[in-house]
């Protein structure tokens, strides 16, 4: 513990958490801004017109609930009925784009391409007419962890058969879709799926297996994102002239000090953490990265395996997967301190994940804390995170399709408000030093069912009731301030809304005339 408290102080001591003291900043010309959703989190109509089963309308419906309030998506936010709305506020913000995901079970009941539910079509039609009616530009995810559950029975991710299935409801999409879609996510976050979902019980499936389940589930993600990628490429992007890419969640690991094994252990956490899905594609050589083999060989022939628990990928499956996306889709949160301990030996089940990796990953305590235990406002790792995308992987492309925070209710959302200006602020000080991003994405448009902690945990800029049968939406304080950012494409910390300006007058004249009175 003294070790760990004196690590903080000396990274309070090289990492100021503002970057930058300008007061106003500008965006560059061209930069984009929008808003961003998943499926299962808003929309409801769980099985409605036809829809089938999900992984998810599973974990929520067993008998024990694994959901921290007992709650589900069964309705959400309504959005597959309140769409409308959705598009309306969305131009009340006046975003360039809506990232939104598709609904697997909602266009292929089963999962497989026999037969497609028409209402589920008509549906999605519907969203991307009216977004690009309101001059929106729809930015289509494909899959956001809503697996059929049809397929999880045989094995889902886990299975290679997953390849083929999940092309072929790709090119449903980009048949149906692809005249309008100008912007593809193959697939969100493929750790949360692999790592969450097979590796531990965080996320569904749960299946729970760690150091085999996870590692298995990432070359088939991974072959399964480079099919879509190639098949968009070689038979659609002529005729489409869109751009097809990936979404990973990366987290900076800052060293919890200087020495060697620190620096090792901050490296380790990286390439496990994103590097296993982003150097297979982003690198020059491909594959997955040297520190993850290394660890799982040596782990796996320490525990008599006879063969490392981290399937091999042949040198057609690197070709084949290297150089698939258009740009580095990134969503990113937050930031931890990594080190090595020889104390921590036995912390992890063996074989697992976290073993492998061999890091112990902590936060510090002085950081601003968001209702969600694993998210913390820390700019200046966002920073670093983007300036080591930009020296891996040659300034690639860069859309940060998620960033946000999460509070647990109410309009006067000021610690969201800080962690909005402080990660912009960060992202234009990469901008200024080279770094190529082209757009910027807050999670979330709207409160949703945040997964394992229902509806607990608040991301949206716009409030939702939840008790009313309205779903009634709500501009936060956060709305009007990133609605501003839009406007201006300046970063102004001292903006306030009339609203609240006007508000605030109004209380101080209140006090001045109670303070009269006695």
């Amino acid at each position: 513990m003294k070790r760990f408290l004196a690590c903080c102080i000396l990274l309070l001591m090289i990492n100021d958490p503002v970057l930058s003291k300008r007061s106003i900043r500008k965006f560059p010309k061209g930069f984009k801004f929008g808003a961003s959703t998943a499926a299962y989190q808003i929309e409801g109509g769980w099985n409605e017109d036809g829809k089938g089963i999900s992984i998810w309308d599973v974990a929520t419906h067993m008998e024990t609930t694994p959901i921290r309030d007992g709650s589900n998506g069964n309705i959400a936010a309504d959005s597959y009925h309140l769409y409308k709305k959705d598009v309306e506020i969305l131009k009340e913000l006046g975003v360039d784009f809506y990232r939104f995901s598709v609904s697997w079970t909602r266009i292929l009941p089963q999962g497989f391409s026999n037969y497609i539910n028409q209402a589920g079509i008509n549906y999605y039609n519907n969203l991307i007419n009216e977004l690009i009616q309101n001059n929106i530009v729809p930015f289509l995810t494909i899959y956001h962890w809503d697996l059929p559950q049809e397929l999880q029975k045989l094995g889902g991710w886990t299975n290679p058969y997953i390849i083929d299935v999940f092309a072929d409801y790709a090119k449903i999409l980009f048949d149906h879709f692809g005249d309008r879609v100008k912007f593809w996510i193959t697939i969100n976050e493929p750790k949360q799926i692999c790592y969450e979902g097979y590796g531990s019980d965080l996320k569904a499936p749960l299946v729970n297996m760690t150091g085999i389940a996870e590692y298995m589930c990432a070359k088939n993600v991974l072959l399964a994102h480079a099919k879509v990628y190639r098949i968009y490429d070689e038979e659609y992007r002529k005729k489409q002239n869109g751009k097809i890419g990936i979404s990973i969640s990366c987290t900076w690991y800052e060293p919890a000090s200087d020495t060697i094994d620190d620096h090792q252990a901050a490296l380790d956490a990286r390439q496990f953490d994103w590097g296993q899905y982003a150097h297979p594609i982003f690198s020059k050589e491909g594959d997955f990265p040297h520190e993850l083999k290394h660890n799982v060989a040596a782990k796996s022939a320490e525990q008599g395996y006879s063969y490392s628990r981290l399937p091999e990928l042949s040198a057609s499956e690197v070709a084949f997967i290297r150089g698939t996306s258009d740009f580095f889709g990134m969503n990113t949160y937050t930031t931890k301190m990594a080190y090595r301990d020889a104390s921590v030996d036995g912390m992890f089940p063996v074989p697992s994940y976290r073993d492998d990796m061999g890091s112990v990953l902590v936060k510090d305590p002085t950081w601003p804390q968001a209702q969600s235990s694993w998210l913390q406002e820390v700019p200046w790792g966002f920073h670093k995170l983007l300036k080591e995308v930009n020296k891996l992987y040659d300034n690639p492309p860069v859309y940060i399709t998620e960033n946000g925070w999460s509070s647990s209710g109410g309009l006067l959302d000021e610690d969201r408000i800080q962690f909005l200006r402080n990660y912009l602020n960060a992202l234009l000080d990469a901008l200024d030093e080279g770094c190529n991003i082209k757009a910027y994405t807050v999670w979330s448009l709207i409160d949703n069912f945040e997964w394992l902690n229902g509806y607990t945990e608040k991301f949206g800029l716009y409030e939702v009731e939840f008790s009313s049968p309205d779903r009634t939406r709500t501009p936060r304080k956060s709305a009007f301030i990133y609605k501003e950012i839009i406007r201006s494409r300046i970063l102004d910390p001292n903006f306030e809304p009339e609203k609240y300006v006007e508000e605030r007058k109004d209380s101080q004249e209140k006090e001045k005339f109670d303070s009269d009175l006695y």
